[in-house]
């Protein structure tokens, strides 16, 4: 019986071919791994959009703009904030680190600094500088967020080279959705007109920048009239053009249109005015589109991250409030705007090659004033008064002694020196001190329960209701001794005009939440999730690493096949 044995050089001719298709398999594994993730991701925030303008506008949306995502994309029905306060700050950071103001730390816009004894802004930083313009705020950067963000981790994942940028009119909503590493963020100086940075992120404007401030289209957009999109008498989704719980434009008698921007911009502070009108958008849009080109963004294999925050609609929001006309049509033109926008990434990008999910940092309260007109139970809450008569009550109880520090985003801070300094005082001091204040506070109007210090950190960080979103929105570094929440359709405002947010009731918490793109399925959800399961929804796509206080979850409706 004869046994063929390959000769040793078939042998090694065998292990060779062997050799070259398991590095062609591992190649074409490697390119098919690199052909998974976008080339850019692109983070949309809406400052103030609720849920609902989803649903009362659609029939007037262009269909290349919001219903293309709500139609294309996927769309959560039930998505909402899971702490208090709702603020611009506060989301935004929760957006993008996955978290709540109990790790991230931004507890509000501006709070009280406990260690200098003052009001700070949550993006300010007294060691950088302006870039850009002469004038302007220029001492911003992240530096008070205190954890990562979805776009720190994609730099660090991609050793610095995926290029992330933020922009908008704020600056706190263009500097923290961007994080730590960012390559740059850029927000809207009111007094040139242009966008502008700080020395945080770099010494000079690019070109490319410089080059679209030098169109001055500020000033072009001031020279326009703001009428109605469409027909004003078909704008029935909103209240009358002519409504008393409107604040009023510059000179104008009444809040109606037309708006001769060119007149009212004379009462306003330089380029001031430009924000609180649908223009505002477009210019932002432009920005975004230029931002695209510049920095060649989505050109690579390595994938890049651009913040785009729309914050107009919140500065139009609070002084109009949710049923105006003109909101209604300031979201009419955003949203042919985000269409334009959209057909510039198919072009710039590639259809196919990105993926955007687009949400909002908060919603906002119906006017108090239409609802009590309404007959349903609503009000306003004086801040400055009752902290007054707090003081007050407190002195006959501690004369001599000034036991408040501050009071401010329903949070009350207790002047430790004046039980720390005191011979006298002792622990069951300010356990008096608190209970007092608890009680005096439940007999104010509008107030609907409180919390201390102790009863907070007492608590499980998943707990339900209103109770947990306390303790999700307060930072026991940075937070007050007391947090004190109000009625149902009660604000703090000194006017019976427009509106504002900050509760953890569903007005304040639901907002939309639409995923589009590279990866992501088409369908809707009507699961309840939070708004920290976007940040590791995107890490999981792009098979990164969680930012690191992540609390939220990945949406599995989204990202799973079954």
């Amino acid at each position: 019986m004869f046994i063929l044995r390959p000769s040793i050089y078939a042998m090694q001719k065998i292990v060779a071919l062997l050799l070259i298709l398991t590095s062609m398999k591992a190649s074409a594994q490697s390119v098919d791994l690199v052909n998974e993730q976008p080339k850019l991701v692109v983070g949309i925030v809406i400052d103030q959009m609720r849920q609902e303008y989803l649903y009362r506008y659609y029939s007037k949306y262009s269909e290349g703009g919001f219903k293309r995502l709500m139609n294309d994309g996927f769309m959560l029905k039930n998505a909402h904030y899971n702490y208090q306060p709702t603020y611009t700050g506060p989301g935004h950071a929760s957006i993008f680190t996955g978290t709540t103001p109990s790790f991230h730390g931004i507890i509000g816009n501006d709070f009280y600094d406990k260690r200098t004894d003052k009001i700070v802004n949550c993006v300010e930083d007294p060691i950088q500088k302006l870039v850009g313009s002469e004038t302007g705020l220029g001492n911003i950067s992240p530096w008070r967020m205190l954890t990562s963000t979805i776009t720190d981790e994609l730099k660090l994942f991609t050793q610095k080279r995926a290029k992330v940028i933020g922009i908008s009119i704020k600056d706190r909503s263009a500097v923290l959705p961007a994080g730590h590493m960012a390559d740059a963020a850029y927000w809207y100086d009111n007094s040139s007109g242009k966008f502008i940075t700080s020395t945080f992120y770099r010494m000079k404007l690019p070109d490319w920048l410089i080059k679209f401030n030098s169109l001055n289209l500020s000033d072009k957009y001031l020279s326009q009239t703001w009428n109605t999109l469409l027909p004003i008498d078909q704008y029935i989704e909103s209240g009358p053009d002519d409504s008393p719980y409107e604040l009023k434009f510059g000179t104008k008698l009444k809040p109606t249109f037309p708006y001769v921007l060119s007149e009212l911009r004379q009462k306003y502070r330089s380029f001031d005015l430009l924000t609180t009108t649908p223009f505002a958008n477009n210019l932002l849009t432009e920005l975004a589109m230029a931002t695209l080109e510049g920095e060649q963004m989505g050109k690579d294999n390595i994938t890049d991250f651009l913040c785009v925050s729309y914050s107009s609609t919140d500065l139009l929001g609070h002084a109009v409030g949710p049923n105006a006309v003109e909101l209604e049509d300031m979201y009419l033109r955003l949203d042919r705007s985000l269409e334009e926008f959209f057909k510039k990434l198919d072009q710039q990008v590639g259809i196919g090659n990105y993926t955007l999910f687009l949400t909002a940092d908060h919603g906002v309260a119906d006017v108090p004033q239409f609802l009590k007109d309404n007959k349903i139970p609503a009000g306003y809450f004086n801040e400055e008064y009752v902290k007054a008569k707090l003081n007050e009550f407190l002195v006959s109880y501690f004369p001599n002694k000034l036991l408040i520090a501050n009071i401010s985003n329903r949070q009350i801070f207790l002047n430790q020196d004046a039980f720390q300094h005191d011979a006298k005082s002792t622990g069951v001091d300010m356990y008096i001190v608190t209970e007092l204040i608890g009680k005096f506070l439940m007999s104010i109007e509008g107030v609907a329960n409180y919390y201390t210090q102790a009863l907070i950190q007492q608590g499980n960080y998943d707990e339900k209701g209103e109770k947990g979103d306390i303790i999700r929105g307060y930072n026991t570094q940075r937070s007050g001794d007391i947090v004190y929440t109000l009625q149902p359709g009660w604000i703090e405002l000194g006017t019976v005009q427009g509106s504002t947010h900050g509760s953890s009731y569903r007005y304040d918490t639901h907002v939309p939440v639409l995923f589009y793109g590279k990866g992501i399925k088409k369908g809707s959800s009507s699961l309840y999730h939070s708004i920290t399961d976007i940040a590791p929804t995107l890490s999981v796509l792009l098979k990164i690493k969680f930012p690191n206080s992540c609390t939220g979850q990945p949406i599995v409706e989204i990202l799973d096949s079954n």
